[in-house]
């Protein structure tokens, strides 16, 4: 059941096309602030529901960023594995169809689960404005880049600056700080790179097959390598492997978990030993977990600010930004806002999440004053 309160949702709309089967959703939860801004996910269970909680998800996250956007989020009901790619293609034009008086005036739409840039290339010419959605090819535009690819790691370089911020606010220094990272994709690699570069010491990370642990510090550099020829991280030599899920129990000054939802539960949150945890990942932790992690004394910063160099770099490609512009931007953003947090956090004796949803709140209150 999809709740309604002072914030939204402005719009539910379900859209069907009988030629194509397509069967898709998209929540405006609220555009105070700005267009809703969200992405595409395509699975076979995606429901009403989980598009409204994701939509107000971003609400929050958007104007925690203080970025000019809402929050929305739209979901494709498919089995992208079982699908060849023209089927996906006509499946993902015909919802661009559906749903084109409301894109890009209220709705702008993004990568999610199974929607990458090439689907954002197919939604943003059977929508037909190039700024009805981001994640686009760089190349699209002919004779200019008006995309900025997945690929440039703006994501990992926000929980990148959040970890320095959280650190320095817990009083340990970065050089030599341990850190364990969960998931070794596109947010914990840059996460990596740019926290061994300043410093810190990687000593635990993981991925689909196995988690890897070096008291001495890992060779960021010799990891991406072997992910990049399509290894795995259990494949570096001369260090102890241990199970995926022990990577939560190992202690350490940071633990980022930057792949999976719910790896942090009822199960192994008595075992943290991690004096921070910035949350890469979406939902890593449920808000009893950190809760719980915050009674504890660990440090969490929640996902919708460690994590919020995507739609960052998303507000860059509207705004006509090159990818030269992302890092600087994510950086004057994620910094002071990820302070202001734990500094509320701490002086309210609050959790961060609530900090931040509080700031949130204020900053869309006052906006709407604004506009009255």
């Amino acid at each position: 059941m999809v709740v309604f309160d002072e914030f939204g949702p402005e719009k539910v709309l379900q859209v069907y096309d009988p030629v194509t089967g397509m069967r898709g959703i998209t929540v405006i939860d609220n555009t105070t602030l700005g267009p809703g801004k969200g992405g595409i996910r395509m699975t076979p269970d995606v429901s009403v529901e989980e598009v409204a909680s994701l939509a107000r998800a971003m609400t929050f996250k958007n104007a925690l960023a203080e970025i000019p956007f809402g929050g929305a989020k739209s979901g494709i009901i498919a089995d992208s594995k079982k699908l060849s790619r023209e089927e996906k293609d006509r499946i993902v034009a015909s919802f661009a169809r559906a749903i084109r008086r409301l894109v890009p005036s209220t709705y702008i739409a993004g990568p999610d689960m199974y929607m990458g840039e090439h689907e954002m290339e197919v939604f943003v010419k059977a929508n037909g404005n190039i700024k009805s959605a981001t994640g686009k090819p760089n190349d699209l535009c002919e004779g200019y880049a008006c995309g900025i690819p997945h690929e440039l790691g703006s994501t990992g370089y926000g929980v990148y600056h959040s970890t320095l911020v959280a650190l320095e606010h817990a009083g340990i220094p970065v050089s030599g700080a341990t850190v364990a990272i969960e998931g070794f994709g596109n947010v914990g690699t840059f996460a990596a790179e740019y926290l061994a570069k300043a410093g810190a010491k990687i000593i635990s990370v993981s991925d689909s097959r196995g988690a890897i642990v070096d008291e001495k510090g890992l060779d960021v550099q010799k990891l991406i390598g072997i992910k990049s020829r399509g290894g795995s991280v259990v494949e570096y030599s001369g260090v102890m492997k241990i199970p995926q899920e022990a990577i939560f129990e190992i202690e350490v000054d940071v633990l980022i978990p930057a792949a999976k939802p719910n790896v942090i539960n009822e199960r192994n949150v008595g075992k943290v030993k991690a004096r921070i945890i910035v949350e890469g990942a979406n939902i890593p932790a449920t808000f009893e977990i950190e809760k719980k992690l915050h009674q504890a004394g660990t440090i969490v910063v929640p996902d919708f600010i460690a994590n919020a160099g995507g739609v960052i770099s998303s507000y860059v490609e509207h705004i006509g930004g090159k990818a030269d512009d992302v890092f600087p931007i994510v950086e004057s953003k994620i910094c002071p806002n990820t302070k202001l947090v734990l500094e509320r956090s701490k002086r309210n004796s609050i959790t961060p999440r609530e900090a931040g949803i509080e700031i949130a709140k204020e900053r869309i209150f006052n906006a709407k004053r604004l506009h009255l």
